[in-house]
Parts: C-alpha cells; sequence; structure tokens
C-alpha cells in the first residue's frame, strides 16, 4: 500500500496569548497549561494536562489523530472538553472540527492537502487600524 503523505494535519488554538498554528507530524502530543506540555494552552480554566493526542495508522497508509481528554495514562482533566459542541471523552478528529478546552481557549483541526499549505510562515492577523477623527464624537 502506498503511503498517503499529501495530507497534513494542522491545529490551531486561539488561548490567552492570542492564536498559535501547529503543524502535526509527531506520534503523541500532550496539551495543557503545562510547561511540559508539547502543546501549551494559556488559561487558568484548563487543567495542566488537559488533554492527548494520538496520531493512529488507516488502512491506506494515511493517518489521522484522536483526542482523549486528560493525559496520556487516563487521568481525565478537571472540565473536559467540548468537541463541536458536544462533551467527548475521546474523539476522531475530522477536518474543521472545533475542540473547546475552557473559555476563551479553542482549537480548531485542519486536514490539509500537501497543495494547500504556505510553504512559509504565515502571519495572518485581522487589523483594522483607526485613527482619533473616525471615533465617532460622544456629548455627554
Amino acid at each position: 500500500m502506498a503511503s498517503q503523505n499529501n495530507q497534513r494535519h494542522l491545529l490551531i488554538i486561539e488561548d490567552d496569548q492570542g492564536r498559535k498554528q501547529f503543524l502535526l507530524d509527531g506520534s503523541v502530543y500532550s496539551i495543557g497549561r503545562d510547561t511540559r506540555c508539547d502543546i501549551r494552552l494559556f488559561s487558568q480554566f484548563v487543567s495542566r494536562r488537559h488533554a492527548t493526542l494520538v496520531q493512529l495508522p488507516r488502512e491506506d497508509g494515511s493517518s489521522y489523530y484522536r483526542i482523549v481528554d486528560g493525559d496520556s495514562k487516563g487521568k481525565p482533566s478537571a472540565n473536559g472538553m467540548l468537541i463541536n459542541g458536544r462533551k467527548i471523552l475521546a474523539h476522531d478528529l475530522r477536518n474543521q472540527d472545533e475542540i473547546i478546552f475552557g473559555p476563551q481557549v479553542r482549537a480548531i483541526y485542519y486536514l490539509l492537502s500537501r497543495d494547500t499549505m504556505p510553504s512559509a510562515p504565515t502571519d495572518e492577523y485581522d487589523v483594522t487600524l483607526i485613527g482619533p477623527n473616525m471615533m465617532p464624537d460622544f456629548d455627554e
């Protein structure tokens, strides 16, 4: 069977420190507030070891990621996680799945073909600049 190397796994995290992108290619990732986590979340509302991502093989040679609540030893997080609006202990990730770890801490998973991956890192921020003359005049 030929390996399906034309797919990339991308996780975009939004937390108290903004937005970060993680290109996933490893077999296991720890996610949480602990400084030793592979993917660190910055929020007081998430557990030190909130979730674990595990890469698993498909029969066609490609792979997928399963997210599991808690650490790799089976200890669950304090508040769990919501995936696409439902509280779930484990889930095989699909393109555009949304994972909520806590208030204002979320991730979106993307399964991309290699053709759609940017060749260089991008810093895309939606910034609107306004000047003082653009502000409405509020009279008291």
